[in-house]
């Protein structure tokens, strides 16, 4: 290597660091503070007001239905429901699915399209609190910024519970409590392992999946997320059920898919399982 090459390449590297640490100090003075967010639960989240304003332009009278619940009162089958659908590393990654962004970039430069999927929880916490649905490079870095400092202020289980009752369940509906009343009439610790798989595999696109509709999209990645609780021991169905989500698995999984993951603590690697047709990016 010349002595020319080795001196652009240091440049490069001081550059790239330079550039870390100015975002650092940004992260401080001119984006939100997160910490408040270890006891403190926000009022309304820029998602909430994106869909007001969208309500409001449309002449609609679309009101936020929203009950804040703690974690523990939100049934495990939905949190693992959830986390198997959206974010099967959440337990064990630090914001980001390294390995899932790549093979979205990889996606985005073929089809000459920025997209950027791929997006874990906490980046979608980051997303729902503070941004707008957007996909512009600006925002995607925004985003990261913000995710890396919830990563830091927060627990894995604050930010799941977080999540859980920020996250849009359909039309003006927030979050796990308004969620489980609105489409169960119950509330969100009575949801049942069904229940819980339907809601969560309606989460990339809420306004447009319905939980208790006759969506055979939802029918078969509901069964899938089922059997994955099955195969894991998250639930101990009867023999009837074993058997209905073993024939559902089969008729939904093609050929060749990877083998179910055992467990839920962040070890399993496979994506939630995609269906044929169904689209590929979470919708705003």
């Amino acid at each position: 290597m010349g002595e020319e090459e080795m001196i652009k390449k240091l440049i490069l590297i001081l550059g790239a660091l330079f550039l870390g640490f100015l975002l650092y100090l940004a992260s401080f003075f001119f984006f939100p503070q997160v910490a408040p967010l270890k006891k403190e639960n926000p009022k309304k989240t820029a998602f909430m007001e994106y869909r007001e304003r969208q309500w409001l332009e449309e002449g609609r009278a679309v009101r936020i239905r929203q009950t804040w619940v703690p974690l523990k009162r939100i049934s495990a089958y939905l949190v693992k429901a959830v986390i198997i659908a959206e974010d099967d590393k959440f337990w064990s990654h630090e914001g980001f699915d390294f390995e899932a962004i790549q093979k979205a970039i990889e996606k985005d430069l073929k089809a000459k399209k920025f997209k950027w999927g791929a997006s874990t929880i906490s980046q979608q916490l980051a997303k729902n609190l503070y941004l707008t649905p957007s996909k512009n490079p600006v925002r995607k870095l925004k985003e990261a910024i913000l995710t890396w400092r919830i990563e830091q202020a927060l627990s894995k289980k604050r930010i799941i519970e977080l999540y859980l009752n920020c996250v849009e369940w359909g039309e003006g509906i927030f979050g796990a409590e308004a969620a489980a009343r609105h489409y169960y009439g119950k509330g969100a610790a009575a949801l049942g392992a069904e229940e819980a798989a339907r809601l969560a595999v309606v989460l990339p696109n809420p306004l447009r999946w319905n939980p208790v509709g006759n969506s055979r999209t939802v029918l078969n990645r509901s069964g899938i997320i089922q059997n994955i609780m099955i195969r894991r021991g998250i639930i101990i169905p009867v023999y009837e059920e074993v058997m209905r989500s073993e024939e559902i698995s089969i008729k939904s999984v093609s050929p060749g898919s990877p083998e179910v993951p055992q467990n839920i603590e962040g070890e399993g690697t496979p994506p939630a399982p995609k269906q044929e047709g169904m689209p590929q990016e979470r919708q705003p």
